[in-house]
């Protein structure tokens, strides 16, 4: 998309019209927009990711970048870990500098660009790509789900139901994308399947500026902008800091200092840093009012729950996966299909679950349980799947017997549904919680969890081959629901501290 067009993508006119407000099964129209983006976002994202280990660790004749297996799983880890962090950036812009519309707008075209260096048959390409697909979803990720929560008043009981309607539309691109990205990879080769991604990508973008007139908050500036010669400085600032970092990790990577297990270590190194710092700025902010400030101190809690649910969340990626492409059955009823596959059963869970736990928040109206239970029962969820792996994982050590397929399912469909309880209740109270001043970077706090997630799963991740898959599933998933049990333990608190949420 040319810079031309970009400006004329540039929201104008009134915000949308009262009509749009139950246009779309009850819901506001401009819910299908922001959701239509993140099926092309999502597809394009967990498409790629899903064969992105498996071509870090395929060997160099086969089109792959050749490294061991615990190796690429890491990697893999830490680039999600990169893509979260980024988030933190793309609310503070968003908030100062572009606004939320032309913050997704810019995010995605930055993302089509990575998939379609990434399909590029260059290792070096690969990591351009992974740099602006990072970059892009800093961008796209924290604002787009800010505009959702913009859709609705703070008190409309529609809103957690609106979020399960936007994480289902998110998973059908979570199930598409592994389905063409690795049927492509399997038969055509993996960069086919970086590929499909960047189509994809160019399709949300297509749908997101044609129905640009539903959204809310389509201003040109960003709602706290900042001062004229601010701006300048801090744009001069940016683009002098990204310029200098180039360099100094030019440098030091030329020095034989800064090695990917060092990278790897760095970026697990921030994610913990990160979220600490953030949360201190925050508290300590005068623009934040002292009601708002106490409303952050649950979110602490909320914030922990996101992290350790994420940490088995994105494992479905990398150990899960690796599980089955050497433990597992890849044929179901005589079909042969590609390990990457079982990716998809878990954007096909959510699915079909998440109009199911929609529709019951509905139903249950103010009788649902409180958005700190929902997170809590996510967690357990998400325990359960991994201790589920422990019963096929146990007893042969021999390494010839493959599970069946049903115990992977089986362990997507409980962390499918946890994903569904989880996010959607979190996300809707993030924005429930957020101080006026930082509305969109305490968004991109939601995101630090996910970051802080990856971080630790890129250090885990390494002691797959070293302890038996029964301790490793077991253990991580007994931490889980144990984590689980607390935020239940802690409801009464939470309750009484984060109204407007119930």
């Amino acid at each position: 998309m040319s810079q031309t067009d970009v400006k004329n993508a540039q929201p104008d006119g009134p915000p949308p019209s009262s009509k749009d407000d139950a246009a779309f099964f009850g819901q506001p129209r401009g819910l299908l927009t922001l959701s239509g983006l993140e099926v092309w976002e999502r597809f394009s994202f967990l498409g790629m990711q899903a064969i992105l280990v498996l071509y870090f660790a395929d060997t160099v004749a086969n089109g792959g970048l050749g490294m061991a297996a615990g190796t690429a799983a890491s990697v893999s880890a830490a680039y999600g870990t990169l893509v979260y962090l980024v988030s933190v950036a793309g609310g503070w812009l968003a908030d100062r500098i572009l606004g939320s519309y032309r913050a997704v707008l810019w995010g995605g075209i930055l993302i089509a660009c990575g998939h379609y260096a990434m399909a590029v048959p260059t290792g070096a390409m690969t990591w351009v790509g992974l740099g602006l697909i990072s970059a892009g979803t800093g961008l796209l990720k924290p604002n787009a789900a800010t505009m959702v929560g913009k859709l609705y008043r703070t008190d409309d009981e529609r809103r957690d139901a609106g979020f399960a309607v936007y994480y289902m539309a998110i998973n059908i691109g979570a199930f598409a994308g592994p389905l063409v990205t690795g049927w492509l990879s399997d038969h055509q080769g993996w960069h086919w399947g970086f590929s499909a991604a960047a189509i994809g990508m160019t399709l949300g973008l297509a749908q997101y500026v044609l129905g640009r007139r539903h959204l809310a908050g389509r201003r040109h500036a960003a709602e706290f902008a900042l001062a004229p010669d601010a701006m300048r400085r801090a744009v001069r600032r940016i683009a002098a800091g990204v310029v200098a970092v180039a360099l100094v990790a030019t440098v030091l990577a030329l020095a034989g200092w800064l090695t990917m297990s060092r990278f790897v270590d760095l970026l697990t190194l921030i994610s913990v840093l990160a979220p600490v710092a953030y949360f201190a700025v925050m508290f300590a902010s005068p623009r934040v009012t002292s009601e708002e400030r106490g409303r952050l101190k649950p979110y602490v809690v909320i914030f922990l729950a996101s992290t350790v649910f994420n940490y088995i969340l994105f494992q479905a990626y990398s150990t899960m996966m690796l599980l089955a492409s050497t433990n597992a059955e890849t044929t179901i009823l005589g079909f042969d299909f590609p390990a990457s596959w079982y990716a998809s059963a878990l954007g096909a869970f959510e699915v079909a679950l998440a109009p199911v736990v929609a529709a019951l928040w509905v139903r249950m109206g103010r009788r649902q349980p409180h958005a700190s239970n929902k997170i809590a029962i996510g967690v357990v969820l998400g325990g359960l799947s991994f201790l589920l792996m422990v019963l096929p994982t146990s007893g042969d050590t021999s390494g010839g017997h493959l599970m069946s397929a049903w115990w992977i399912v089986g362990s997507y469909l409980l962390l499918g549904l946890g994903d569904i309880v989880l996010e959607t209740s979190g996300m809707s109270a993030t924005t429930k919680l957020a101080p006026t001043a930082f509305s969109s970077q305490t968004m991109s706090l939601w995101f630090l969890s996910l970051a802080l997630a990856n971080g630790i799963q890129a250090q885990t991740v390494k002691l797959y081959d070293h302890v038996s898959q029964p301790a490793y599933f077991g253990v991580n998933g007994a931490i889980a629901v144990a984590a689980g049990l607390a935020v239940m333990a802690a409801a009464p608190y939470l309750r009484r501290t984060m109204h407007p949420v119930h």
